[in-house]
């Protein structure tokens, strides 16, 4: 995702949250006994921006990992998804994509359409699948209801996702994910009805710090329940 480099005050609201979430120290790696699980988180800047609440909220329960930068749209996760899931076992994996889809930014010319997004979202799940960790959807949080300012000021194009747009998205991966039988973590509906409230502004998609935080206690909360499920006989 783009941060907004014309608006110095939207800048400033969102430093706090994003330096924090790339730079703050994470829990100890392993428990006295050696086994904390490990948690890989996939998105983009929004995943970016309440990744540092997850870590405090699983601060001695989990070892919580984020990809490298910005997980963009599912083209760019095709490419990349085998570099980010490693070598290594995770036991569970919160993953997104889907305003990167719907906007396109750099990737305006692709084809980003709710078909092509769910046959990408169906490959991936399959790939994901293969490493036994439990699997746990974030629905994609709100498009902004104005024309978004990246795509006007850099692409010089007015792009308004709407709500009968932006709900295929969200259908369309929800039935991949049911299909794979995926656990769901409905932060769109979480974030939805206070969006006025949390949003940097009405033509942005980030967050205020309140907003992430209030996204990352209910990732970690998911989480969480993933583990103690997995953990169940």
């Amino acid at each position: 995702m783009f941060m907004k480099a014309s608006i110095p005050c939207r800048l400033l609201a969102m430093i706090p949250a994003i330096v924090f979430s790339l730079f703050a120290a994470e829990p100890s790696e392993v428990s006295a006994d050696g086994q904390l699980p490990s948690v890989l988180i996939i998105g983009d800047s929004i995943s970016m921006a309440y990744h540092a609440t997850v870590v405090r909220e699983l601060d001695g329960k989990a070892v919580v990992k984020r990809i490298p930068g910005n997980g963009e749209y599912t083209g760019t996760g095709m490419k990349k998804i085998d570099e980010w899931l490693g070598d290594g076992k995770w036991n569970v994996i919160h993953f997104n994509w889907g305003l990167w889809d719907m906007y396109g930014w750099e990737y305006a010319k692709e084809d980003r359409s709710p078909e092509t997004y769910a046959k990408r979202l169906d490959a991936l799940v399959t790939r994901l699948e293969k490493t036994g960790a439990k699997l746990i959807w974030a629905t994609t949080t709100p498009a902004c209801p104005a024309a978004e300012s990246t795509m006007l000021k850099r692409f010089k194009t007015e792009t308004v996702i709407t709500p009968e747009l932006e709900q295929t998205y969200l259908d369309a991966a929800r039935l991949v994910m049911e299909r794979h039988k995926v656990r769901i973590n409905d932060l769109h509906a979480l974030i939805k009805p206070v969006l006025q409230k949390h949003a940097l502004a009405p033509d942005d998609v980030h967050f205020k710090p309140s907003g992430s935080q209030l996204l990352g206690k209910q990732v970690a909360s998911e989480i969480l329940a993933a583990l103690h499920s997995e953990a169940s006989p």
